[in-house]
């Protein structure tokens, strides 16, 4: 290992004693070996989590109906920010593959309130059902059973799923990858269906039509939808962070030396959790190899199955959205009069278009499955992060095994769910709406400034971020902070 010449990060070798990498004021990190990594070139991967995450309201309700309103131009802002998401999990893999930690590890490393600040932030952001009214809306059009009976039976069964469980990774891994293909398929066959090759065009050469703003959405009532239409280009909020769980629970770098994490029914064949991570050597050159065999096959995975897979979603619903404006001429001022469904009404009629009744009908179940995507993908993102911070560091939390500490987590926000479903708002009390929507794009702009305190000062230099890549994510806290205050201050209002 290096000599670090700082008092935050450092190796201690004492004769005769285990070597560790100190970091932070937290336990130091035993030297392991890295596993050998996998071929670059895959299939399935801890990514499909973040690709549920992210292919969901954002690219196919929020960006079409910008376009719609303001033509496909406006798209360079998200090739903008589904780029720079792409970047933000490499940043957030190489912390999680050289420990074996979370993010949310690295950041109490740092500075302990910096995670706990997210441990609060995740239960004020994501403890309302509300990312399930889509979908639930969605299947009541379809089968005519009543939105808030389906969102509730989907909680209940989401719950036991988990539960019984043996594994919960390699259960969600498989049932997701299963579902965005049929997403990502089916909406490229609509798309090629209803749509044009001159806007499948307009579709592309609006990526690069950098620098277009339009003067009408510089107002208080578009500035906050378009910023938020940027933060929910691909994983919004928190959910970069809990990607760093799933790396570790796929074995990913050194993660391979973490337990996986179980369902409640198999909570007694959980293995014993470490109180830190591990480092390996970085001094070895054999070791350094591996590491880059690692980074290239996490690279491949940001490339070509998030943003690859993002991009040609969006790319799908976008083409639906200009056929649609073709079918419906008046659906933009529709939605500029304040319609939120127009949209969606506008892209299932252009369904019905290609195909009659049938297609207009396979939308709405294109939309419901958005909806399951999300609520597997949160629910367990959710109680696994709120579970690691419990287990490590809420004296007394070591008690209890991991695996119990997540079903806590995942059936309190399950009987909250149902609870505000049947006796409350589904989207949570408006007065707080607009703080939520705050909280949650502030939080991307800050773990992107986490991001670059934990590569930089917590990893031994061999293995810190170049220049260049701390100068995007250095962008990232800009670009969403500064977006986010300027929209506060120029027109008192936050993300839409």
């Amino acid at each position: 290992m290096e000599t670090s010449k700082t008092p935050a990060a450092g190796p201690n070798a004492i004769a005769g004693e285990e070597r560790v990498w100190r970091a932070g004021r937290l336990d130091p990190m035993p030297i392991r070996t890295l596993p050998e990594a996998p071929p670059s070139v895959h299939l399935l991967g801890p990514t499909v989590f973040l690709v549920a995450l992210g292919v969901g309201m954002g690219e196919s309700y929020m960006w079409p109906r910008l376009v719609l309103v303001f033509g496909p131009e406006i798209r360079w802002l998200f090739l903008i920010g589904v780029t720079l998401q792409a970047v933000v999990m490499l940043e957030m893999a190489r912390y999680a593959m050289a420990t074996g930690e979370s993010i949310f590890t690295g950041a109490a490393r740092v500075f302990k309130p910096i995670m706990w600040f997210f441990f609060v932030t995740a239960i004020l952001v994501y403890i309302w059902p509300g990312h399930l009214s889509a979908g639930a809306a969605a299947f009541e059009e379809i089968t005519g059973i009543p939105w808030v009976v389906t969102a509730c039976v989907a909680l209940v069964l989401v719950g036991v799923l988990f539960s019984l469980a043996r594994v919960i990774y390699n259960l969600l891994e498989n049932v997701l990858a299963l579902l965005i293909g049929l997403l990502v398929v089916g909406t490229a066959v609509i798309a090629s269906l209803v749509g044009s090759w001159g806007d499948l065009a307009t579709t592309i050469t609006g990526m690069f039509n950098f620098g277009y703003f339009p003067s009408g959405a510089m107002n208080a009532e578009w500035f906050p939808i378009v910023v938020g239409a940027i933060a929910f280009a691909g994983p919004s909020g928190m959910q970069q962070m809990w990607y760093t769980l799933h790396l570790r629970d796929s074995g990913a770098g050194m993660g391979s030396h973490i337990p996986k994490l179980r369902g409640l029914r198999h909570a007694g064949e959980e293995e014993e959790m470490p109180n830190r991570g591990f480092m390996f050597d970085t001094s070895n050159p054999d070791e350094m190899r591996k590491w880059k065999g690692w980074r290239r096959w996490v690279t491949f995975d940001a490339l070509l199955l998030f943003w690859g897979v993002t991009m040609l979603v969006t790319v799908s619903f976008t083409v639906l959205a200009q056929s649609a404006a073709r079918a419906n001429p008046d659906v933009k001022t529709l939605i500029e009069g304040g319609d939120r469904s127009a949209a969606l009404s506008a892209m299932s009629d252009a369904f019905a278009s290609a195909g009659g009744s049938v297609l207009g009908t396979a939308f709405f179940g294109f939309i419901a499955l958005i909806g399951l995507n999300a609520t597997l993908g949160l629910f367990d993102s959710f109680s696994r992060g709120q579970a690691d911070m419990t287990y490590f560091f809420v004296k007394g939390a070591k008690r209890f095994k991991m695996s119990h500490l997540y079903a806590f987590f995942l059936w309190g926000v399950i009987i909250f769910g149902i609870l505000i479903l049947n006796f409350g708002p589904a989207d949570g009390p408006e007065a707080v709406l607009d703080i939520l929507a705050f909280l949650s794009t502030f939080a991307m702009g800050a773990y992107c400034v986490v991001l670059l305190l934990v590569n930089n000062k917590m990893l031994p230099k061999p293995i810190r971020p170049k220049w260049y890549q701390n100068g995007i994510i250095g962008f990232g806290a800009v670009f969403y902070l500064g977006m986010l205050f300027y929209s506060l201050i120029a027109f008192g209002v936050v993300v839409d």
